[in-house]
């Protein structure tokens, strides 16, 4: 039986705990869902050809595994930070915690960068905005993250309100593609072999190198139970509610990928679908609807769906920098929680601040490549969502050896445990991706090293002019914030 909810009242720096069973599964849902359809679809695509559905399967399958883990500790620990505060409580080494909530920090900007820019490709097809007005488009982008920055500061209640809402629209619009294909199929349009074609463009590892280029960039939107893992200290009964919802939310997200990537397939030449977004499915003018009426109410829809992902992902990086500071691993100062909003505000400024600098660095490298071909030049949201995969990559490996490394602690009743061989082939999928992301695409590891600049700026902030108190790791959450 669910546990009743404590009393919303908070202490000074404490967080509001409000967040329900059903509206965390939701909240995974429209996380996961919205961000690699809408935005990647078109690039892993063109990495693959048209068995781009297999890519999307195998990483959710990976991600699935991931997701077990972080089921297991966030029962155990039912608190802010996710990630950086696992790895901090199953290696004690404040070296190795900071430069995880560095990595983990890195990858959700880079994300919500990525889907700033993805927003403005959907905007400026419906405004008529111009393939070449790079800076037309980053204040674009800029504002978006302003303004999604806004409703996090306003309150986390207001924030999953808006995501489940967000949810249900991001989810119509991929029930209307699934259709798409459905009629594709029907009418011979769509030739169901296209579905078992790879692009390997004379590669000798053929089919498999193929997949493994699309799920380094289809990984990029399986970021959900990450986000989820960072609002347990504001979700009623973690210990009940986490694994259902991260498991469901995510097997549900699973079978929705796989189904819009083969009605995709089906109803859109693939050299056309690849580089682009649904739009083209859209385009194909096989809905019950004019494509005319339909091209702006599904990139209102897609618009919406993005917007969903970098709600919930500017709610996660927010609350890392909130959790780290209790845990004096990152300054201070960040761990400031509004008055009346109860929201870690600090930190949602800082989050946007350094995501407004990406926006702006990609736009000058735009700038600069003016007389480079349109193929050659930057793509500001392939470049952030590898940069997002390779930091994610790492740090989910690193969090299921985390899992392994805390059993027999804090094995409480009503903690989740995960099955061990799935773990160890979870640390085995993370790892090949990662290397295949890394050999294939050397160059992002330059973005890498300039994420991880700011994080060496934070520690020496830290380490030379923050407060030195005792690390809190082992210190559990105040009694009014802990259920079991």
């Amino acid at each position: 039986m669910v546990m009743p909810a404590e009393p919303n009242v908070v202490q000074h720096g404490e967080l509001k705990r409000s967040i329900t069973a059903r509206q965390l599964y939701f909240y995974v849902v429209g996380d996961v869902l919205g961000s690699g359809i809408y935005v990647l679809v078109g690039l892993v695509a063109a990495a693959v050809g048209g068995a781009f559905w297999m890519a999307f399967l195998v990483g959710v399958a990976i991600a699935t595994v991931t997701g077990l883990a972080y089921a297991e500790l966030v029962t155990k620990y039912p608190q802010a930070a996710g990630a950086s505060l696992y790895i901090n409580k199953a290696f004690r080494s404040p070296v190795l915690t900071f430069f995880i909530t560095i990595c983990m920090l890195s990858a959700n900007m880079a994300a919500v960068g990525s889907l700033a820019s993805g927003f403005v490709r959907y905007f400026g097809g419906l405004i008529g905005l111009p393939e070449d007005a790079v800076w037309g488009a980053a204040i674009i982008a800029l504002v978006f993250v302003a303004l999604i920055t806004v409703v996090n500061l306003i309150g986390i209640t207001e924030s999953v309100v808006a995501n489940v809402v967000m949810t249900f629209i991001e989810i119509s619009g991929l029930i209307i593609v699934v259709i798409i294909g459905v009629i594709a199929l029907v009418e011979g349009v769509g030739d169901p072999s296209v579905l078992l074609q790879f692009n390997v463009d004379g590669n000798s590892g053929g089919p498999i190198l193929a997949v493994l280029a699309g799920v380094s960039l289809a990984f990029f939107a399986m970021t959900g139970f990450e986000n989820a893992a960072n609002v347990a200290e504001e979700t009623i009964n973690p210990s009940k509610a986490f694994p259902r919802a991260l498991i469901g939310g995510m097997v549900t997200a699973g079978v929705v990928y796989v189904l819009v990537s083969i009605a995709a397939a089906l109803a859109v030449p693939i050299e056309t679908l690849a580089g682009n977004t649904l739009l083209e499915v859209i385009r194909a003018d096989l809905f019950f609807v004019p494509a005319s009426i339909m091209l702006v109410v599904f990139g209102v829809i897609a618009m919406i769906a993005i917007s969903n992902t970098a709600l919930v992902t500017v709610v996660a990086q927010s609350r890392i920098l909130f959790g780290m500071a209790r845990e004096n691993v990152v300054p201070a100062v960040f761990a400031k929680v509004h008055p009346t909003r109860r929201s870690p505000y600090v930190a949602l400024i800082f989050g946007a601040a350094i995501v407004g600098s990406l926006l702006v660095i990609g736009a000058a490298i735009r700038t600069s490549q003016a007389g480079i071909p349109a193929d050659e030049q930057l793509d500001i949201v392939d470049r952030l969502a590898t940069i997002t995969v390779v930091f994610l990559l790492f740090i989910y490996a690193l969090v299921i050896v985390a899992c392994l490394k805390l059993r027999g602690t804090n094995e409480g009743e009503g903690v989740y445990r995960a099955n061990t061989v799935l773990l160890m082939l979870g640390i085995i999928g993370n790892l090949a991706v990662l290397v295949y992301t890394l050999i294939d695409d050397p160059d992002a590891l330059f973005w890498v090293a300039g994420l991880l600049a700011v994080g060496l700026v934070l520690y020496l902030f830290q380490n030379f002019f923050g407060k030195k108190k005792p690390n809190l790791a082992a210190v559990e959450p105040p009694s009014g914030n802990k259920e079991l």
